[in-house]
C-alpha cells in the first residue's frame, strides 16, 4: 500500500521543500534536522497501523484506561544517509530495537554500478514489525537488497518503508519486489530518474548533504 503525502497540505511539505532547496542545503545541521522531522511525522502516521492493547495506568488520583503499543517495531536503516531519518523514527518509537545495513554504489563506469551490502547489525526479526528507512528511494534496488539481507535475521510479520523522496520508477520496483502487504510512506514522489539513477528534481545526494562529500567507490 502506497501512502503518498505529496499533495497533502501539511507542515511535512515545508520540511521537504527545505530539504530540496539549494540555499537551505548549505546548512548541514538543518538538512539533518529536516530529515529527522520527516521521520517523526511519518512515524506518527505509521503508529496508527500498529497493534495496541488496553492498559490501566495508575495516576496520582486514580486509574486511567488507556491504549498502549503492544510491541515496539524494529527500526532498520540504510547507512549512512538514513541516520537522521532513523533518529526521527527513534524519537517517537523510543523503545524500539535498531537495525543497521550498509549499502553503497560500487561503480564499474560512470553510468553502471552494483549495489553492495557489506554490513548488517540486527536483532531477530521473526514475527516483528519492521520500519525500513532510506531518505531517497531512487531505483528501489537498495531497498529491495536491504530487505533481502534482513531476511537472514528472520521473517517480519509486517514491513513499512519510509522515504523522504522517491521516484515513481523506484516505488513501482520496490512494490513489485517486496512483500505484497508492505506499506510505503513517502513524503514526496518525483516522476523522473536520471541515467545515473538520481531522482529528478529530487534533492541531490542525501548522504553528502547530511555528512559531507565522500570518495566514490
Amino acid at each position: 500500500m502506497l501512502i503518498d503525502f505529496s499533495n497533502k497540505k501539511s507542515i511535512l511539505n515545508t520540511f521537504v521543500a527545505e530539504l530540496r532547496c539549494k540555499e537551505t542545503q548549505k546548512d548541514r545541521m538543518r538538512f539533518r534536522k529536516n530529515l529527522e522531522r520527516v521521520g517523526e511525522i511519518l512515524s506518527y502516521e505509521i503508529s496508527q497501523k500498529l497493534e495496541f492493547r488496553d492498559a490501566n495506568i495508575n495516576t496520582p488520583l486514580g486509574i486511567a484506561p488507556m491504549q498502549t503499543m503492544e510491541q515496539p517495531p524494529v527500526l532498520a536503516t540504510i547507512l549512512r544517509a538514513g541516520i537522521p531519518l532513523h533518529q526521527g523514527c527513534l524519537n517517537y518509537f523510543d523503545g524500539a530495537d535498531s537495525c543497521f545495513i550498509s549499502a553503497y554504489r560500487k561503480h564499474s563506469s560512470e553510468l553502471e554500478f552494483d549495489i553492495e551490502i557489506e554490513y548488517l547489525s540486527s536483532p531477530s526479526l521473526d514475527n516483528r514489525t519492521v520500519i525500513l528507512t532510506d531518505p531517497m528511494l531512487a531505483s528501489g534496488a537498495s531497498m529491495v537488497l536491504a530487505y533481502q539481507a534482513l531476511l537472514k535475521r528472520g521473517t517480519p510479520k509486517q514491513l513499512h518503508v519510509v522515504s523522504a523522496i522517491a521516484s515513481k520508477t523506484g516505488v513501482e520496483y520496490a512494490m513489485h519486489n517486496l512483500p505484497e502487504k508492505t506499506y510505503f510512506w513517502i513524503a514526496a514522489i518525483d516522476e523522473q530518474l536520471s541515467d545515473t539513477s538520481y531522482i529528478i528534481p529530487g534533492l541531490g545526494d542525501a548522504g553528502d548533504l547530511a555528512f559531507g562529500k565522500k570518495i566514490d567507490s
